[in-house]
């Protein structure tokens, strides 16, 4: 069934959320608070470790990085596109909608901990690659693997953050879902290339999702998005980087 990843990927997200809704109230604020930051620090060496995979090159016993004019560009770039385009606001918009239209008008975290989640599931390959398998052979594999992921780190955030986190099964859905649907016109799109820069630019914005859990709002992320699909542009440019 062509779509069926999507519907297990969004339903884990949930699962995962009410999940770590109930564990949340087995604590208390400070161990909530110790919670939010060893999560943060979690998604901040998860990043990391996807840069540098895309960063450095071994060979033999030398060790060199390469692609840092592709992180310098993209992400600069794409700050700037999304800054214009007002993403950041967007995503802040629909998340007050959500705590209004949900009865949690009085919860202070809700829009914090939708849009953080939303960002830390979404942004990556695993969802734009297992979303085109879907589409084009029914194979799910993909996401079922991301669904396991993403169902620890939403139990996590909402345990920390609150039940607003549950509500990334909502972009999720829509992000894959549309993918899944359009999946004929993507696929000639990610060769090898573009996977590995879409995958390095992706790693750049998780481990900037992962400094905001930990030291505050550093960065507005969700305006630096862009960059990843200048990162798919970029894959086809003579220039290698």
């Amino acid at each position: 069934m062509i779509g069926l990843g999507t519907i297990i990927n969004s339903v884990g997200i949930v699962a995962g959320g009410v999940a770590g809704l109930f564990a949340g109230k087995l604590f208390r604020q400070e161990q909530q608070e110790s919670l939010e930051k060893a999560c943060g620090v979690t998604v901040v060496f998860i990043g990391i470790a996807g840069a540098m995979e895309g960063m450095l090159k071994i060979s033999g016993s030398d060790i060199s990085s390469e692609k840092s004019m592709l992180v310098v560009l993209c992400i600069a770039l794409g700050t700037i596109i999304g800054e214009l385009l007002g993403i950041e606001r967007g995503f802040e918009k629909f998340g007050e909608w959500l705590k209004r239209k949900t009865g949690n008008s009085g919860d202070v975290t809700f829009v914090n901990a939708f849009v953080t989640a939303s960002l830390t599931v979404s942004i990556g390959a695993m969802a734009i690659v297992g979303a085109i398998q879907d589409g084009l052979l029914g194979d799910y594999t993909t996401l079922a693997v991301k669904t396991v992921l993403d169902l620890i780190v939403v139990a996590v955030m909402t345990s920390a953050m609150g039940k607003g986190a549950i509500f990334s099964a909502i972009p999720v859905f829509v992000f894959e879902g549309s993918i899944t649907l359009l999946a004929k016109l993507f696929a000639p799109i990610m060769t090898s290339t573009a996977i590995a820069y879409l995958s390095l630019i992706g790693a750049v914005l998780i481990f900037c999702v992962g400094v905001n859990i930990v030291w505050g709002k550093k960065f507005n992320v969700a305006n630096m998005l862009p960059a990843v699909i200048l990162a798919i542009v970029a894959a086809y440019l003579p220039r290698n980087f």
